[in-house]
């Protein structure tokens, strides 16, 4: 629909449309009051109803006027922003295991972790699968398939005595291993890793494309979890010790990400099923997957990662 205009119209036209019998010459005698009147019905007449036609096309129609809405100032989630971690670690809330939750061998030194794993074995006996992925939603949907289908076999390790370092609790049977986060542990529940005996504990790269789906989804204002935020899951990596070297130069340097968090402040969508990975080096890994801006502009990102014992961190993202 075309925008509607107001026509120009003549003084000559105006005469003739208040008085049918008058002249078309413009020597005409002048209008008397009661032509005058007429002549100011017709203009006030032609003004409400030009008005009125784009008022009316406008509201209906949508069309936008002449100048352009201003655009909205994007601002970071608050899910995506780093704060600092608290003084104290937080103490869980949660009801006891249940009575008839399977047994879980204690840890000398951190009596905690035997009660937040049991709280996860009580789930792992009664869920299904898809259950616990959705409960387990820190780690890659496929990793919790694979590591959680024997049941018996977890159930098994987790009775044995367990064992603690700085950052990891383990559990271990002569089939299998059973391994979670000490930081973790604190929140009273917590999602075990689980591999084959003998094999080396670590981290896939399931776990660090399902690192950048975590990270997207803060952004765009969808956390996997209302809980997952990056001041209580960080997943930048820290400024410092700077150690971040993904071409091996020798010379390591702050994560860029670290420095500028706010990086992707405006994103809006991704594409979560285009997601895929690479590894680059020692100890690092790029993730790639199209990322739409609020100007509707989509575009492929390259996240790269490095593991820690905590699992992937991104360290930096372009262009």
């Amino acid at each position: 629909m075309e925008r509607a205009r107001l026509l120009a119209y003549s003084d000559r036209t105006i005469r003739n449309a208040g008085d049918p019998t008058a002249s078309s010459e413009s020597s005409a005698a002048p209008p008397g009051p009661a032509l005058r009147r007429g002549y100011r019905g017709a203009l006030i007449g032609m003004a409400l109803g030009g008005a009125l036609l784009l008022t009316g096309c406008d509201s209906v129609s949508g069309i936008p006027g002449d100048d352009p809405a201003p655009a909205k100032a994007a601002t970071t989630p608050p899910a995506a922003i780093p704060s600092a971690p608290p003084a104290t670690a937080a103490t869980s809330t949660l009801a006891a295991p249940p009575a008839d939750a399977p047994e879980v061998g204690a840890v000398p030194g951190v009596p905690e972790a035997a009660v937040a794993l049991r709280r996860w074995a009580a789930d792992l006996k009664s869920d299904t699968i898809a259950e616990l992925q959705d409960k387990c939603w820190a780690m890659a949907p496929g990793n919790v398939a694979e590591m959680y289908e024997d049941k018996q076999t977890i159930l098994a390790a987790i009775a044995q005595p367990g064992t603690a370092t700085a950052s990891t609790v383990t559990w271990k049977s002569r089939s299998a291993t059973v391994t979670v986060e000490r930081d973790a542990i604190a929140t009273g529940y917590t999602c075990p890793r689980v591999f084959p005996a003998g094999t080396e504990i670590g981290y896939n790269d399931a776990d660090a494309r399902h690192t950048v789906r975590r990270y997207l989804a803060r952004f765009v204002g969808e956390p996997l979890d209302p809980a997952d935020k990056e001041g209580d899951y960080p997943l930048i990596c820290k400024a410092s010790p700077a150690e971040w070297d993904p071409k091996g130069t020798g010379s390591p340097t702050p994560p860029p990400l670290a420095n500028n968090p706010g990086k992707l402040t405006g994103a809006t969508d991704f594409a979560g099923q285009q997601i895929s990975s690479d590894r680059i080096g020692d100890g690092y890994l790029t993730v790639e997957v199209p990322v739409t801006n609020s100007s509707g502009v989509t575009q492929v990102r390259t996240f790269t990662l490095t593991e820690s014992d905590e699992g992937y961190c991104i360290g930096d993202v372009s262009p």
